[in-house]
């Protein structure tokens, strides 16, 4: 394998192998959105204009606390006691991080049939969320195929499979681009889209102005991993399919070089035997040879 193909494949294979780690993270992790409260002023705001319907959910709701958001829970920063209390929130548990978090809900499976009620923007959102879990499930199969057929085009140094893996890399760079594409519609319709009433989601057209006034909504690095796990994908199925171009040229290259140490072969006339064809249409044989003296030689009278 000549240099090009080598080091292309390479790094093909490195970014195949960051962009497959990046996209694991990301997916597993809950720091894609930071939601920060301003509780301190929030609670001098209510103070000054008391309201008990906001007094009574101020330690019971999500809405009121920082918190970070992922694709499946959203996890309260610290302590327990930086989380809310029992009432809203069904139940907190402590996530591998030591943070205390609730699951966010698809209704995967709907048995209650609490998605009945909800309104068409808010059943979107839903549909949106699954789909997105979806397409990153299908991004990781085929990444998982990708690996396989690299690791059988390099053993074999087979061009059709390494074009193969950079065809299925760019599915996957695909289907998680268009899963970070449904995690933006998710958070559109959640912040611009659906005026239901929640204590636990993010609709913010339905909370009141002094909450919105004191939270901030900033992206966190799970989601700028993700979104450099799907280009390091989509980088690696460039170079895969420039190493599968690599290694061709380098297998006719060598082929045309094997072609000059061919000796050319001329066909040759077959030498015949004899004055002619002989009896029954077999070539005459030469007769013994003829040496002075002997009967086939010539007469001794002609001399």
């Amino acid at each position: 394998m000549a240099f090009c193909s080598a080091s292309t494949l390479c790094f093909a294979a490195i970014c195949a192998l960051i962009s497959g780690a990046l996209l694991a993270i990301s997916f597993s992790t809950d720091n894609w959105q930071v939601i920060r409260v301003k509780r301190n002023e929030l609670e001098n705001s209510l103070s000054l204009s008391p309201e008990d319907e906001l007094f009574q959910k101020f330690n019971s709701s999500p809405l009121f606390f920082t918190r970070t958001r992922g694709l499946f829970r959203e996890c309260f920063l610290g302590e327990k006691r930086n989380a809310p209390n029992d009432g809203e929130v069904i139940e907190l548990y402590m996530s591998p991080v030591e943070t205390w978090c609730h699951n966010l809900n698809y209704y995967i499976p709907d048995e209650e049939g609490v998605t009945k009620d909800f309104s068409a923007e808010n059943m979107t959102r839903i549909h949106m969320g699954r789909a997105m879990i979806a397409l990153f499930i299908v991004a990781f199969f085929f990444m998982f195929v990708s690996f396989t057929t690299g690791i059988v085009g390099c053993w074999r140094t087979s061009p059709s499979n390494i074009t193969s893996s950079g065809i299925l890399m760019l599915m996957a760079c695909l289907f998680a681009a268009g899963a970070m594409g449904l995690w933006h519609g998710v958070e559109h319709y959640e912040k611009n889209k659906i005026n239901e009433r929640s204590n636990i989601e993010l609709f913010v057209r339905s909370w009141p102005k002094i909450l919105i006034d004191n939270t901030e909504f900033k992206y966190d690095w799970s989601y700028i991993v993700a979104w450099v796990g799907v280009a390091m994908a989509l980088c690696s199925s460039i170079l895969f399919s420039l190493a599968a171009v690599c290694i061709k040229n380098d297998r006719e290259r060598e082929e045309a070089m094997n072609m000059q140490y061919l000796m050319p072969v001329y066909p040759q006339k077959q030498q015949t035997y004899g004055p002619g064809p002989g009896a029954y249409g077999y070539p005459a044989y030469p007769g013994p040879a003829a040496y002075y003296g002997s009967q086939y030689g010539l007469a001794y009278n002609q001399y």
